[in-house]
């Protein structure tokens, strides 16, 4: 009798992220049909809010399922994906309009809305009295998703309105691609900065390491190559392929036009830019889990008493 008392884990087969991809990307497709077939304008909103929406959710539900502690809260993710989602979007449109256009461009755009992240992340997660690394995971996620679910809207909005008038083609490519591309960008980042930031202040009081500070910039460097891997391709094709044509109107300050060959080795580079991207970004998290995943991950009184060859967790990881 006292076996069948024991509390049992929770069922890891009954996964929300797969529900919600699986409906989401039913709905969002049945409604871009409609769209085309009565072109009814009034479904635009939803599919803007469908298409930028759905990717960054489910990975939300994935990492709350797969690597949650107990000191997040269904209510503290909501607040975080929202709150700090737009926060972070308001901060980062605010300062970028400091930047002028130069090469540095890129690497400014970069800190920035790394920054916004972070700072919005530490404003949701200022009440809590214990963080864990994994707390810190998941929350800089899901703070990245909900920025990167913003910034999709307003991509997709973008894309939708043309100088011929509205482009529903443009708009599902936007999201289509944009899709794809969210999971290895601000979610990732966020996570990387948020578990070593949480690892560094396990308590009320906040501490900015040499860690966190190395693992700030690491990822604003990253974002800063992503933003910047098509500019970073065309310059390399056109360094190793350029016609004599080609570079006189470069040197006065015009885009050339390419050659469809030119356009290709273009589109080519800067794929494979962004999964070399991807994978840098994708490793350093899953060393950073590694690392992390078996230290205190409950909330609640913890055991003081001291144990035998016990050493404080290292908060400088980068």
């Amino acid at each position: 009798m006292q076996a069948s008392q024991t509390p049992t884990p929770p069922d890891r087969t009954n996964r929300a992220w797969s529900r919600i991809l699986r409906y989401g990307l039913v709905l969002w497709g049945a409604t871009v049909l409609v769209t085309f077939v009565t072109g009814n304008t009034n479904l635009l909103p939803t599919i803007v809010l469908l298409g930028s929406f759905l990717v960054p959710v489910t990975f939300v539900a994935w990492a709350y399922e797969h690597a949650r502690g107990d000191n997040v809260t269904v209510e503290l993710l909501f607040s975080a994906f929202v709150i700090a989602g737009v926060l972070g979007v308001l901060g980062a449109s605010l300062l970028e309009r400091l930047l002028g256009p130069s090469p540095a461009m890129f690497i400014g755009i970069g800190v920035i809305e790394e920054g916004a992240k972070v700072a919005a992340l530490v404003f949701v997660a200022r009440s809590m009295a214990h963080r864990t690394p994994r707390d810190g995971l998941v929350l800089g996620a899901t703070v990245g998703f909900g920025f990167a679910a913003f910034e999709s809207a307003g991509y997709a909005l973008n894309a939708l309105v043309t100088e011929r008038g509205l482009s529903l083609i443009a708009l599902v490519e936007t999201e289509i691609l944009r899709g794809l591309l969210t999971p290895l960008g601000h979610g990732l980042w966020t996570a990387i900065v948020g578990c070593v930031l949480f690892a560094a202040s396990a308590g009320r009081k906040w501490r900015v390491t040499l860690g966190v500070v190395a693992t700030f910039v690491g990822v604003s460097l990253l974002h800063a190559l992503w933003d910047s891997a098509h500019v970073i391709a065309f310059r390399l094709t056109m360094l190793l392929t350029s016609q004599p044509w080609q570079e006189r109107l470069m040197r006065t300050g015009r885009v050339p036009e390419l050659t469809p060959a030119q356009t290709h080795l273009i589109t080519l580079m800067d794929w494979v830019g962004l999964a070399a991207i991807s994978a840098l970004g994708v490793l350093w998290l899953l060393r950073l889990w590694g690392r992390h995943s078996g230290r205190g991950n409950r909330s609640g009184p913890r055991d003081e008493r001291p144990r035998d060859n016990e050493n404080p967790p290292d908060i400088d990881d980068t």
